[in-house]
């Protein structure tokens, strides 16, 4: 996934620690799934993702929804940190975490 922005000259950059973005909201799908990643600025400042004034962040990252089958263990670590972050949109919705992931740290 591209996670990035435009800066004022028009080259693209990473987000930043500055940007008044509390939550980064990244859908997922295939043919008969849906779901929603949460992550609030905290959680991408820690995995380095956003830059900050002594670190570069990522213009991209992966996300591994509950229903990815991964083939390594550098993406089964990413996607049992992600999981906490993550909900799956259907009948069985749990709403109690939707609520708790959009609720300000």
């Amino acid at each position: 996934m591209t996670f990035w922005k435009r800066n004022q000259n028009g080259p693209i950059e990473p987000f930043t620690q500055n940007d008044p973005i509390d939550f980064y909201v990244v859908n997922v799908r295939t043919e008969h799934k849906f779901g929603q990643f949460v992550f609030p600025k905290s959680v991408l400042l820690q995995k380095g993702i956003l830059s900050t004034q002594n670190k570069e962040g990522k213009r991209a990252f992966r996300v591994y929804p509950n229903w990815d089958k991964v083939n390594s263990k550098q993406a089964e670590r990413t996607q049992k940190w992600q999981q906490d972050y993550f909900y799956e949109i259907g009948p069985s919705t749990n709403l109690q975490k939707v609520k708790a992931l959009y609720q300000k740290p």
